[in-house]
């Protein structure tokens, strides 16, 4: 069993398809780790192996042993690449919004920073007879990813 894998209930733990999309995720995402091209590169076939690799990647980058501290890090790490995949039109708004409020934010019980967006992305699951305008939804949380990378970045300068 993955050391990742130890803190998660069976139907909790992430495919060995969706480890092999993360290695691909992180490559192009530019994360070194010697390990990472071989779990991004694992044929169907060689799935089984998703698992081990991404352990050992874990422990290439640091993250492992798996500690709170690592996890929170690691989501706001998350939360920023998101963002910037937002602003960088490389990730539709609305799908980024719900990433960064059910992957991040949740985890790290909706910090102040990332609460806009979590608003935003809650505001597109309401039951409701209008649906909301997709476009200004997306338009704002764009606006938000952008002020949310601002911010981190002003106070990452001031450290």
């Amino acid at each position: 069993m993955a050391a990742a894998d130890l803190a998660m209930e069976p139907w909790q733990r992430p495919s060995d398809a969706y480890l092999v999309q993360l290695g691909l995720d992180a490559l192009m995402a530019d994360i070194e780790a010697p390990s990472l091209p071989l779990l991004a590169g694992l044929a169907r076939g060689e799935y089984p192996q998703a698992r081990e690799l991404f352990d050992l990647v874990l422990e290439e980058l640091g993250l492992l042993p798996l500690t709170s501290e690592n996890l929170a890090k690691a989501r706001w790490t998350a939360a920023q690449w998101w963002a910037g995949q937002i602003v960088g039109c490389q990730l539709d708004p609305v799908h980024g919004a719900k990433l960064i409020y059910e992957e991040a934010a949740a985890e790290l019980d909706y910090p102040d920073a990332l609460q806009l967006i979590v608003d935003l992305a809650k505001a597109l699951d309401l039951p409701n007879d209008q649906p909301p305008d997709q476009q200004h939804i997306r338009d704002r949380v764009t606006s938000a990813a952008r002020d949310f990378l601002a911010t981190e970045a002003r106070q990452n300068h001031s450290l």
